[in-house]
């Protein structure tokens, strides 16, 4: 079968610069790198196609046990490997450094360091390099240049990698053969560089120089955390994560580094994350600044408003991360797909749906901003007010919903709360004196959506919210009435939604996203959506049952893989973590979970059900 040629999700680690990412398996190859930015062309794509994907491995020769961790609060993932022969370990990461640090060194535009030392024995390692740019449509020929440089170069794109390892070339493969000594170390530095002249990666000392730089970078950035409770350690891998899935240029936060990692294994349901999403955008905001990070919170807002003033007042639901629009969606049928999961797909067709919550996460991400001190200016207090506006004209639409079904549009009950929630929070700006504007429009359509919701969404039988006007299938999205406080926590007919979405979607600790029963425009077969059992965290939390919520949290903490990453969703029964890796939304939902375990009633920002 070919699931048994390909790693679990679960064994792989990410490293990154805040530009773009690399998946690092337990076994020491990198399998999956884009460059230069999150979503562009893959270098290396194995992690898709066993065989022909790409990768750049370095691990012992022979047989071996590995452990690994990131170095305590950095995103430098060291990897340890066990033989009979000795032991030796392996440091890999991209170069991360301040603004102040890259003006006084000259540096490859894009750079990857592995750095080799044996701690004990003598171990027989090899290296092995296979790049395949271009999402593997390209074989490229590869040179030894210099003694020390294996080039490699398609069209404007030229990838350098320098070793103090002695390189032998056999036409596309680059394969390094060594042995390692206590206090032995060896370097490899793979730069990218196009339209400009190269400039090569440093080896030796200077390699070192660039780790104790970067070690320093993630160190000083990690002592911003304010969070101080008893999932410290889980909070703080969440927050470094995100920070290497946010795009530093622009302060825009993808989903995730990958693509088309399947929701089954086998099945068609596999995407193009590598995008940014407006869900979730007030909780994004909110945790960033809750966790002591407002200087990643402000940008996450400047991206949110820069991207929506582009389409605005009409809004999609994802940009690249420069607030581009246009995301035309193609798939790569010469790719096998992670264990035979075809098709893979590039770009998101999703992004011309119309998901009338996003009006909701961009209106709350700007109302959590101004709880946290921010001042609006004119351009945003009038975005805001034309965002407000289409919601009023617009709410009464049926639309696609937040999981994005290829269906055909309904009426969507998490879509309306939302509504509810963009004009609760337009309220709110101008009731506190952040927005001048007329706000009785907004009052009068923001209590028409809740008294309509309350009639054709809440299922009297079932005494629960239901995912569509009129009928008695529920959703995990349902629990959004809790987080934006469009019922009380201990309203009984939220209670009743949290027992219902439990019995009809749960597994124990895990939720699926919607019944199975639900036409979605898709085969059917997908796993628990994890994100969705955070959720239910906080709804636990707000509804006064704390000891129930931290239960249920720690349970959902254990499934994380060893360096604490998780997926987007996980395979019931077996827990394998699948889907896109690592998933933003997944580590967002648990910083929200653990602040809400910290403050149950109410977090800062937060007002009251109305």
């Amino acid at each position: 079968m070919a699931s048994d040629r390909y790693r679990p999700i679960s064994d792989y680690a990410i490293i990154g610069d805040t530009r773009s990412a690399a998946l690092v398996s337990r076994e020491g190859s990198i399998d999956w790198l884009c460059w230069p930015r999150f979503n562009s062309r893959s270098v290396f794509a194995r992690i898709l196609d066993r065989d022909r994907g790409g990768f750049f491995s370095l691990a012992p020769s022979i047989e071996f046990k590995s452990t690994r961790r990131y170095i305590d609060e950095t995103n430098a993932l060291e990897t340890t490997y066990e033989t009979d022969r000795g032991v030796v370990r392996v440091l890999d990461l991209m170069p991360a450094l301040t603004e102040a640090e890259k003006r006084e060194r000259l540096m490859p535009f894009r750079q990857l360091l592995r750095r080799v030392e044996g701690v004990e024995g003598d171990v027989p390692m090899e290296a092995r390099y296979e790049p395949r740019p271009n999402y593997a449509r390209v074989v490229p020929r590869l040179e030894l240049r210099r003694g020390d440089t294996v080039w490699c170069a398609t069209g404007a794109e030229v990838w350098y990698l320098r070793s103090n390892v002695e390189m032998q070339i056999d036409d596309a493969c680059a394969r390094g053969v060594f042995a390692i000594k206590a206090k032995e170390r060896h370097h490899f530095a793979l730069s990218y560089e196009t339209h400009a002249p190269a400039v090569l990666a440093s080896i030796g000392e200077s390699a070192d120089q660039e780790v104790d730089a970067t070690l320093a970078f993630w160190r000083k950035w990690s002592s911003n955390l304010t969070y101080n409770g008893p999932y410290r350690d889980q909070v703080l891998r969440s927050v470094l994560t995100l920070k290497l899935m946010a795009y530093a240029p622009s302060g825009g936060i993808v989903a995730a580094p990958t693509t088309s990692l399947p929701e089954k294994i086998g099945g068609v349901r596999n995407w193009d994350y590598r995008f940014c999403w407006l869900r979730d955008a007030s909780f994004t905001v909110g945790a960033l600044y809750d966790c002591g990070f407002s200087i990643e919170g402000s940008a996450f807002v400047d991206w949110l408003l820069y991207a929506t003033r582009l389409t605005q007042p009409s809004l999609q639901i994802l940009y690249d991360v420069f607030g581009e629009s246009r995301l035309p969606e193609s798939t790569l049928d010469h790719l096998e797909g992670y264990a035979g999961s075809r098709p893979v797909r590039i770009g998101n067709s999703a992004h011309d749906q119309f998901q009338l919550d996003v009006y909701g996460e961009v209106l709350g991400g700007i109302d959590e901003y101004t709880d946290r001190g921010e001042r609006l200016d004119r351009d945003t207090q009038r975005l805001a007010k034309r965002l407000a506006d289409t919601v009023v004209k617009r709410w009464r639409e049926p639309d696609s919903g937040i999981w994005e079904k290829r269906s055909g549009r309904k009426q969507h009950v998490h879509a309306k709360i939302m509504a509810w929630a963009a004009l609760d929070c337009a309220v709110h700006l101008v009731d506190k004196g952040r927005l001048k504007a007329d706000a009785t429009a907004w009052q009068r359509t923001r209590d028409a959506i809740k008294a309509e919701v309350l009639e054709r969404g809440f299922n009297r039988e079932l005494t629960s919210l239901v995912a569509i006007y009129d009928g008695d299938e529920v959703d995990s999205s349902l629990l959004y009435a809790s987080r934006v406080g469009f019922l009380a926590g201990d309203d009984p007919r939220l209670l009743g939604t949290i027992d219902a979405i439990r019995s009809k979607l749960g597994h124990d600790d895990l939720l699926f996203r919607y019944e199975q029963r639900t036409d979605d425009g898709l085969p059917p077969g997908e796993g628990a959506f994890l994100a969705c059992s955070f959720w239910l965290v906080e709804a636990l939390a707000i509804a006064g049952r704390e000891e129930e919520a931290s239960e249920l949290f720690e349970k959902l903490l254990d499934r994380a893989n060893d360096v604490g990453l998780l997926s987007e969703e996980a395979e019931v029964p077996s827990g394998a973590l699948i889907g896109n890796f690592p998933q933003a939304l997944t580590h967002i939902g648990l910083l929200n979970a653990a602040l809400r375990l910290q403050t149950p009633v109410a977090r800062k920002g937060e007002r009251q059900a109305r």
